[in-house]
C-alpha cells in the first residue's frame, strides 16, 4: 500500500470512528479545561477543523503554486478563540470536522503522483514535499485525537 492510500484510509477510519467516540463523552468532560490555559476537548476538535481548513487550502494550492509553495501559518491560539467552540453544540464542531476531513480525503486521493515531491517551504527555512505535508496532518491529527480519549 503507497504512503498516501495508507494515509487516507487512516483518515477515513477517523471519519467512521469519530462520531461515536464523541457522543460517548459527556458534556462536562468535552467542555473541561483541565488546566486554565489548556484546551477543552471541544477546542481541540475545534482547532483539528481549523487545522483541517488551513491544510485542504495548502494541500489544493502547493499542486499548481510556483514551487517552492510557501505554507502561511496561521495563529491557532487566536483560531481556536475567534471560532469561539468552547461555546459551539459539539454536534456542530464535529460535522465541521467530518466535512473538511471528507473533502481533503478526496483531493489527497486524486493528487498526482509527481505532484506529491511538489515542493513547500514551511518556515525557519525548512522545505518539505507536499507528500510530507499530508503524512505531517495525520499525525497532527492522531496527535491530538489521543489528547482527547486519553
Amino acid at each position: 500500500m503507497t504512503p498516501i492510500k495508507s494515509i487516507i484510509e487512516s483518515l477515513n477510519h477517523w471519519i467512521i470512528e469519530l462520531p461515536s467516540k464523541i457522543f460517548a463523552l459527556s458534556e462536562f468532560d468535552l467542555s473541561d479545561r483541565t488546566q486554565p490555559n489548556k484546551w477543552s476537548k471541544k477546542e481541540i476538535l475545534g482547532h483539528l477543523s481549523d487545522s483541517a481548513l488551513n491544510n485542504l487550502h495548502r494541500f489544493v494550492s502547493a499542486q499548481y503554486e510556483i514551487q517552492p509553495y510557501t505554507v502561511i501559518k496561521y495563529a491557532q491560539n487566536q483560531w481556536v478563540e475567534l471560532m469561539d467552540y468552547q461555546n459551539l453544540p459539539i454536534d456542530h464542531i464535529l460535522n465541521l470536522w467530518l466535512s473538511l476531513n471528507k473533502q481533503i480525503a478526496e483531493v489527497i486521493s486524486k493528487i498526482p503522483e509527481d505532484k506529491l515531491k511538489n515542493l513547500c517551504e514551511i518556515g525557519e527555512e525548512q522545505t518539505v514535499t507536499l507528500e510530507w505535508m499530508i503524512k505531517d496532518y495525520i499525525d497532527h491529527l492522531e496527535h491530538h485525537l489521543k489528547q482527547i480519549f486519553r
